[in-house]
């Protein structure tokens, strides 16, 4: 397996590049500065430079690639064209270019509480719409996917465990950004994560459970 990070330098994407090189799993990261990446992310991973907004890079990127984890995000600023351009154009691209390069299974970050338009986070430019869009496209592109909704993102782990749930179940809640990169690295081995919506959070009173065991429990 070869596996294409998209926003590998990202704080979510950074640790999807750890995790795949912690399970030796052959890894390249779409990245738009060599230079940063280098400094970023551990030696193992091969850097490409490239850019979703440019769909002309990806094909270099997803050549010889299996599967590709997309931990894109628009980042906040006073565009209001930034969630649209990143987190649907940029997916919507990415997607059309892993179909034509046979990819094998996609997965997508997007977030909790996607199907709430009247959610604050949609004053910001509406991120949380366009991220459901974007969710929407890759359900009917005929790529196998699997679409995680983790909640608020931490940077730092904890000993929380990992809680699964079904799209729409979940509204509040946070977990670590490492164990968003373990989930998204495990559905690419799970059968039943394929084209499944999960949405995750980490609460420190639950029982630890193996991740093929919470992906079986929401299939």
């Amino acid at each position: 397996m070869k596996v294409l990070v998209v926003g590998a330098t990202g704080e979510t994407g950074r640790r999807v590049v750890e995790e795949l090189v912690r399970r030796q799993i052959a890894v390249r990261a779409l990245v738009r500065n060599r230079e940063q990446a280098t400094s970023l992310l551990p030696p193992q991973a091969e850097i490409v430079v490239g850019d979703v907004l440019k769909p002309d890079t990806l094909t270099a990127a997803l050549d010889g690639m299996t599967a590709v984890i997309c931990a894109t995000g628009a980042r906040p600023s006073l565009d209001p064209t930034g969630p649209y351009q990143v987190d649907y154009e940029g997916t919507k691209n990415l997607a059309i270019a892993a179909q034509q390069h046979n990819i094998e299974h996609l997965v997508l970050v997007s977030s909790l509480c996607v199907s709430r338009f009247f959610h604050p986070l949609n004053l910001f430019w509406l991120v949380l719409w366009w991220k459901k869009q974007a969710e929407e496209f890759l359900q009917r592109s005929g790529l196998t996917y699997t679409i995680v909704r983790p909640g608020g993102l931490k940077n730092e782990d904890s000993e929380a465990s990992i809680i699964m749930e079904k799209a729409d179940t979940l509204f509040e809640g946070s977990i670590p950004r490492t164990k968003v990169a373990q989930v998204c690295v495990e559905a690419l081995f799970q059968p039943a994560a394929r084209n499944q919506i999960v949405e995750i959070v980490a609460r420190l009173e639950e029982p630890s459970k193996p991740l093929a065991d919470l992906f079986e429990s929401v299939a």
